[in-house]
């Protein structure tokens, strides 16, 4: 195996070929990217990069992205649609549901009333009804205090008569009959 000998010169060092080697020391300080000799690599690469960057941006990324925007948009408009048709929906039905109700209790109304008309004319009737059974059982109690009444007219005219006859009868005299009768009949009128 060779090995490789170096000389030291005021140059720095040199290997047996006489190429110079690569001393750090001599190079220049300070970052790579910043030696003005390498600019123009680096700017042919910088603009080969952007070109291909750009490239790549707008004939993939950039048609899925707005491809993607697109379809959310689109999702978010039906959306949007469908909730106002779901609101218009909703309100047919709540103004369905008042009407219902309104006409449901129109309805109830309509049947109360005719439930009273009805509860009314049974209740006339039965009062007609019970005032007709009240005023026979007062003609017929009338008619009964009447004849109970004529009855005990009678009874006292007869006790007067025989009360009469029994205190002439009494007293020493012969009762008259047709006077002791004419007496009572004065004393019952009043």
């Amino acid at each position: 195996m060779e090995t490789e000998t170096f000389e030291a010169t005021g140059d720095g060092l040199v290997d047996a070929t006489g190429v110079a080697a690569h001393n750090p020391a001599d190079a220049a300080p300070g970052l790579p990217q910043l030696d003005f000799s390498h600019f123009g690599n680096q700017i042919f690469w910088l603009v080969v990069t952007l070109v291909v960057i750009y490239l790549v941006l707008s004939r993939v990324a950039l048609p899925r992205i707005g491809a993607i925007l697109a379809e959310r948009q689109g999702t978010i408009t039906n959306d949007i649609a469908y909730a106002e048709d779901l609101k218009a929906r909703a309100q047919d039905a709540e103004k369905a549901y008042e009407k219902a109700l309104a006409d449901a209790r129109t309805q109830a109304q309509t049947i109360v009333a005719e439930a009273r008309a009805e509860i009314q004319a049974d209740l006339d009737e039965a009062m007609k009804r019970a005032d007709s059974e009240i005023a026979a059982r007062t003609a017929e109690s009338e008619k009964a205090i009447a004849d109970i009444r004529a009855g005990a007219m009678d009874a006292v005219k007869s006790v007067a008569t025989d009360t009469a006859q029994a205190l002439v009868t009494a007293m020493g005299s012969k009762p008259d009959q047709a006077a002791i009768q004419a007496a009572v009949e004065t004393r019952m009128k009043g």
